[in-house]
């Protein structure tokens, strides 16, 4: 369990690591969700090198991006990354080498050591930060950090050697689609009974997109791989970036992964919570020849933090001795919190009431449904996986809690197509001022099925159209259809979980959703960059109806906060955790807040044209549907 803290008076605060797709992060939050410290590094890439006659693990590793370069790496801000006295690495050399790495067409692979190094550096700049606040000599009481807490991309998945620590081929992302074969041959092998029993048991299609397939092409491609699992002499691992992480950022080399990424592996029963020997013989894996990490909750000791020796795990930069100093500061604090980064979201969008749902606005959309510790296998096409597991609070907040996953393929790409493609506006920005030129589209729809539709029609045919224009229409009523488009497919989608969950089909007509405690969907929390636009969420909540309150973020770091909450929820003993329970994080974090004007939007529309417009659009999806079948 974590280590009570000294009894010497300071400001508890929390630190998260947070391991995007394509930039790292460490924030440090006070329990009011402030941030305290930030530092942010955004992922050097490549692009893929010219093949040759050697294997492609051959030129993984020949070609490494663990050699020296100096190219410096930009935050996003566009400002290069530097640690105040080169207090992380010497000579200046903020970068080894790219962190991602595009060796063939559909391959993204990440490179696990940088991403750790990625990570302590964040970790290290924020520290420094905190010494800095620390010595204002009008602060009565210094701020000490008491748990850290972990963020991370799911189902990328990493194989290492248990003897030396180090990665044994780059990392495979939750973006490469090499595997498209193996999951291909696996379609044609089942049936949709055996389909449908797979389902029910890991809350998953078949796709690329998971671990498993992942590892086994590992299993079938890298020769060293291959050897070593043969060998089957427990030194091969396999872990998820949560399980790298914390494997190599605590004293004990604590092997785990939380039920958020563990679900995403496809190796995991969601009901037992544990690895499961008939998926690991679906996949043709045996687990005595390669080890899985332990299974456990969202919010408990994990291990206490210890600095890895990144030049034994083959980072050619030397880490500077003030940074191991800074470090030696936070030895032994607990890692107490694990999120996979849409749980952490949903957590961090204080979203904990089943029937609340999140939303994150980026190119595409994520959306979570919290359906707390029922576990609903979608029969609308979305994934069920877990939200978030803190054992510690009582009663039901302390069970796992799952949710229903579903995505939309164009969100925020349809105002960079406005911008760049039919040169609508200058900036993304601009698209809330333009749309709110005019009330309504003027009878326009506009369906951005650019490739397809995805949940809840999952008809690949589908290509992006726009009806109802005539001689009246312009760039608003355009503009203002294209953000339409994207909240009526986030309505289309709400509806289709709402449904697995038990609610008639016109649940968010019924006025009885209103006033009872019967309310399948009570409230949608956003984030991401459309959700920063008022003109947005007040057309996404006309869109939803009277039932459901609409809600922009506090933070814009969500994903990071929920981590961290995780971390802060972990004490056994209520007195020494960050937060009591979950009414104390969401007073805490809101401080009332929730009912500012600008951060809640409710429904203005009329009933009877919210239900005309509804209709328009679920006509024109028809008409968009199967565009390409002829051809």
């Amino acid at each position: 369990m974590p280590r009570r803290s000294s009894n010497a008076p300071s400001v508890p605060v929390v630190a998260t690591i947070d391991i995007g797709t394509t930039s790292a992060r460490a924030i440090i939050f006070s329990r009011e969700g402030e941030e305290l410290a930030k530092h942010q590094i955004e992922y050097s890439t490549t692009a893929s090198e010219a093949p040759d006659s050697s294997s492609n693990t051959d030129q993984f590793r020949r070609r490494s991006s663990l050699m020296r370069q100096n190219e410096p790496i930009f935050s996003a801000e566009g400002i290069a990354i530097s640690i105040n006295d080169n207090v992380m690495i010497e000579n200046n050399q903020s970068s080894v080498g790219p962190t991602l790495r595009f060796p063939q067409p559909g391959w993204v692979e990440c490179m696990p050591v940088h991403i750790l190094a990625n990570a302590v550096q964040c970790l290290v700049a924020c520290l420094i930060t905190l010494r800095k606040i620390n010595q204002n000599p009008n602060l009565k009481l210094k701020y000490r950090v008491r748990a850290i807490g972990i963020a991370n991309m799911r189902e990328t998945t990493i194989v290492w050697s248990r003897k030396t620590g180090k990665p044994l081929s780059g990392g495979i992302t939750w973006t490469d689609t090499r595997t498209a074969e193996i999951v291909q041959h696996l379609e044609k092998m089942i049936d949709d009974d055996r389909k449908a029993e797979l389902k029910e048991k890991t809350g998953l299609p078949l796709s690329t997109y998971f671990s498993a397939a992942k590892l086994r092409w590992l299993l079938d491609n890298d020769d060293v791989i291959r050897e070593e699992y043969e060998k089957g002499d427990g030194n091969l691992m396999f872990g998820t970036v949560d399980t790298w992480l914390i494997y190599h950022l605590t004293k004990e080399k604590t092997y785990v992964s939380d039920i958020t990424n563990a679900s995403r592996t496809y190796f995991m029963d969601l009901a037992t919570l544990d690895w499961d020997d008939e998926l690991m013989d679906f996949w043709g894996i045996d687990p005595t020849k390669i080890r899985f990490p332990k299974v456990v909750s969202s919010s408990e000791f994990y291990g206490e933090f210890a600095a890895p020796n990144l030049s034994n795990l083959g980072f050619h930069n030397k880490i500077t001795q003030e940074a191991y100093d800074i470090l030696k500061t936070i030895t032994g604090v607990p890692i107490c919190g694990c999120l996979g980064d849409q749980s952490a979201s949903l957590v961090g969008q204080l979203a904990f009431t089943s029937g609340s749902a999140k939303c994150t606005y980026g190119t595409g959309a994520f959306l979570l449904y919290n359906t707390g510790p029922r576990k609903l296998i979608s029969k609308q096409g979305a994934l069920t996986t877990f939200g978030y597991w803190f054992p510690t609070l009582e009663g039901a907040n302390g069970k796992p809690h799952y949710a229903l996953e579903g995505s939309i393929a164009v969100a925020g790409s349809i105002i960079q197509w406005l911008r760049d493609n039919l040169k609508m506006i200058d900036n993304a920005k601009d698209i809330g001022p333009l749309a709110s030129q005019v009330e309504n589209s003027g009878g326009v729809v506009f369906i951005p099925a650019f490739s397809g539709l995805y949940a809840p029609y999952w008809d690949s045919g589908s290509r992006g159209t726009i009806f109802g224009m005539t001689q009246y229409t312009s760039a608003s009523h355009i503009a203002r259809a294209a953000l339409e488009g994207v909240c009526f497919q986030v309505r289309a989608i709400l509806k289709a979980m709402a449904s697995d969950a038990g609610a008639s089909e016109d649940f968010l007509e019924e006025s009885l959703c209103c006033q009872g405690t019967r309310r399948p969907l009570s409230s949608l929390a956003t984030d991401g960059g459309m959700s920063k636009a008022d003109e947005v969420l007040q057309i996404q909540a006309d869109i939803l109806g009277p039932c459901v309150t609409v809600t922009r973020a506090l933070t814009p770091e969500c994903t990071a906060l929920g981590a961290a909450i995780a971390a802060g929820l972990a004490f056994e003993n209520e007195e020494d955790r960050i937060w009591k329970d979950l009414d104390d994080v969401v007073e805490k974090i809101t401080g009332g807040a929730e009912g500012k004007t600008g951060n809640k939007f409710v429904a203005e529309l009329p009933d009877d044209v919210r239900r005309k417009n509804w209709k328009r659009w679920e006509k024109a999806i028809d008409r968009a549907k199967a565009w390409l079948d002829d051809e």
